[in-house]
């Protein structure tokens, strides 16, 4: 969904500020992926490279909020693409946060390398594919203003959640049948509980590109809320 403007620079200025976008997109993406692969291979030279590497998401970051900030102030952008230069700002930090995440897995992967390994473990690599599924997938649907896609993702997000009670219940029977599987099982749960919330800020992105095609905001009760009044019969705002 383009339109042309008189001002070449104009919509060149524009298809920048996506690009960061998208580039952003797939280093974050990248990010949770090594993340997840040195938890897995016990690798904590892989996991030290995505600590290292998350200033690179940090600066696209800091990028985005410069070229949005230049075109609201030289190009005083109006309906879509004010939308577009809002949506930018709004998935630059969900994606920062997210890689954010990252870091914390790695950080624990690391940690984890001086424990034996524990059982549930297993259910990580399970869980980080899906999300990475989803980051994929929102990414392709922001650059297609895809909508439909967006909900599909957005959607996907309750198995995540269903995935993280499962294994938050495994882990609580693991520590109570021994003591000495608390520690490395803590930094599983922590593990388990980022990347929850990378998919939570997914959701967020798949809300965004909503607003972006449609002008209007997502209404449906998000999955995460319907899940956890079935469990509790709770209902919690965010």
């Amino acid at each position: 969904m383009t339109r042309d403007h008189i001002v070449k620079s104009y919509d060149e200025e524009l298809a920048q500020l996506n690009n960061t976008i998208i580039e952003m997109g797939g280093l974050t993406e990248a990010q949770i992926d090594a993340a997840i692969q040195a938890l897995v291979s016990r690798d904590p030279a892989l996991a030290k490279r995505v600590i290292d590497d998350d200033d690179r998401v940090d600066e696209l970051n800091y990028k985005v909020d410069n070229q949005a900030m230049r075109l609201l102030a030289l190009r005083q952008p109006m309906a879509l693409d004010l939308r577009n230069v809002v949506a930018a700002l709004k998935i630059s930090a969900d994606l920062e946060r997210i890689a954010d995440y990252a870091v914390n897995i790695a950080r624990r992967s690391v940690a984890l390398t001086e424990d034996t390994p524990v059982r549930p473990v297993h259910v990580i690599p399970r869980m980080g594919r899906l999300v990475m599924n989803m980051m994929k997938n929102v990414i392709d649907a922001y650059i297609e203003h895809d909508s439909e896609k967006a909900i599909a993702v957005w959607h996907a997000d309750e198995e995540v959640d269903e995935m993280y009670t499962s294994l938050f219940r495994e882990l609580l029977t693991y520590m109570m049948e021994d003591a000495r599987h608390i520690t490395p099982c803590t930094h599983v749960l922590f593990i388990a509980k980022n990347i929850e919330r990378i998919g939570d800020h997914v959701t967020n992105i798949c809300e965004t590109i909503y607003f972006l095609v449609h002008g209007e905001r997502l209404r449906e009760a998000r999955p995460r809320g319907r899940l956890h009044d079935r469990m509790t019969g709770v209902s919690e705002v965010e």
